[in-house]
């Protein structure tokens, strides 16, 4: 089955299911794409409801973190944390957050405040940004604490009729948990759907090149754009005028006016540019470079047969914790004696198969596996030591392991209907995901759309 050109350009270049998609859209408006985080303990960051307060301790003396629940409508996460500490005068650094949620959507997801009193936060409502305090805790957020999310979502445009929309479903469903869950790539959103250049900074900046880091970032356009946007990139890229492109870029580009504002001054200082950004987003694009080479790893695993229920030798197997989660740092090393014992722990659920995050601490897999993986390499022309970055240490890439495919949990097709005066039917389903992975990897095996951008993925 053919893959579309973006899909390959970010390193997903296969399909695990074989029937034949449903060709709708997602994301029509923000309403359709709701998501909702869930902690370890079980906790729900509800949309519709108001937290409690008080549920925890009551003392910012004995804990200081204040831990809230933040609704955000088309709201990218960094950007949304960056306007919070800006009109709560809260320094960046003291918000933590356990995952990044997606942009054109409603989501709902825990944050913790340091050192900051309830009453200045209390209901405090910004731009389609609601902040509701529910009490202070011990530690800040990370994603230690995040189990997964739970998702919503509302498929439009589906030119079959209920018949075919749920047997088409559900040959979808019934394939991947056949196989052993859904492929583990990493989604549109972790490079950029409509400018898909996050994993070229980071190769970049991996390669010791800031200049052509901080150029991409800043010229790299897509027909997608806003004409505004997308016309400031290409000027830029004629003139290399720094102090003029700062007043022609759109205010809403926030990032690339940080940098712009830098190298107005400082022309030629493009490390110093890129530090003028979030810490959070300069680790973001080494993260996807290495989620691009992961996403590579698994397609040639796909494409060559490989089991997602059978370890072959060289593979590398993780252990699986209580509450169903991959632990990275468990990883094992697959061989002949083992194998037996390790498949053995893969059908019984307490283990999976995992492929590495490479980086300066992160090796290959062995055998087969690593031969394909280092030829992926070979192609790039890096070597993981390539992600140690010696001019900015703190975000350099150590490495990690990623299980290969996840289990679909509480799957539901919750209802099929008309769109009005119209003869296309919509859907919305129900469905969580553990922490890490990204709904639209399941959408695309159900949509199998042509065209992802068109589509809203």
């Amino acid at each position: 089955m053919q893959v579309p050109r973006i899909d390959k350009v970010l390193g997903i270049c296969n399909y695990a299911t074989k029937n034949k998609g449903l060709s709708g859209s997602i994301k029509n408006s923000i309403d359709d794409f709701i998501v909702e985080e869930v902690l370890v303990d079980g906790s729900i960051a509800k949309i519709d409801k108001r937290p409690n307060f008080s549920v925890l301790s009551s003392s910012l003396k004995i804990n200081k973190y204040l831990l809230c629940v933040l609704i955000k409508r088309n709201w990218d996460t960094l950007l949304g944390i960056r306007y919070i500490s800006s009109e709560l005068k809260i320094d960046e650094n003291k918000i933590c957050f356990a995952g990044i949620k997606d942009a054109k959507a409603i989501t709902a997801q825990y944050i913790t405040i340091e050192d900051s009193l309830i009453e200045n936060i209390t209901s405090h409502k910004l731009s389609d940004l609601t902040l509701y305090p529910i009490g202070y805790v011990r530690e800040h957020l990370s994603s230690y604490y995040l189990l997964g999310n739970n998702f919503k979502i509302n498929i439009n445009n589906l030119d079959s009729s209920e018949l075919e929309i749920k047997t088409t479903i559900k040959k979808t469903i019934e394939q991947l948990n056949e196989i052993g869950g859904i492929p583990n790539f990493f989604g549109y959103q972790r490079f950029g759907t409509i400018r898909p250049i996050t994993h070229l900074v980071g190769k970049a900046i991996i390669k010791d090149d800031f200049k052509k880091a901080i150029l991409t970032y800043l010229v790299n356009c897509s027909k997608l754009e806003n004409p505004y946007s997308r016309e400031a990139r290409k000027d830029l890229a004629r003139t290399q005028d720094f102090k003029k492109s700062l007043h022609k870029f759109p205010k809403q580009l926030r990032f690339e006016r940080l940098i712009l504002n830098h190298l107005s001054k400082k022309p030629n200082d493009f490390t110093g540019a890129f530090k003028r950004l979030p810490f959070k987003l300069q680790m973001l694009f080494i993260q996807a470079y290495q989620s691009y080479l992961y996403n590579l790893f698994l397609s040639k695993r796909i494409e060559q047969g490989f089991s997602f229920k059978k370890a072959t030798i060289g593979d590398f197997a993780v252990n699986i914790d209580r509450s169903g989660l991959p632990m990275p740092q468990t990883g094992k090393l697959v061989n002949i004696e083992n194998i037996e014992k390790i498949n053995k722990s893969i059908k019984l659920e307490k283990m999976c198969i995992a492929l590495p995050l490479v980086g300066f601490k992160q090796g290959f897999s062995s055998g087969k596996i690593g031969e394909m993986q280092k030829n992926i390499f070979e192609i790039e022309g890096i070597t993981p030591e390539n992600f140690r970055v010696k001019k900015m240490p703190r975000i350099s890439g150590r490495g990690n392991l990623r299980a290969i495919n996840i289990p679909l949990k509480k799957f539901k097709l919750k209802k099929v209907f008309s769109e009005s005066n119209r003869s296309e039917n919509r859907i919305n389903i129900n469905f969580m995901l553990n922490k890490g992975s990204y709904a639209t990897i399941l959408l695309r095996e159900i949509l199998k759309p042509l065209d992802p951008v068109k589509a809203g993925f």
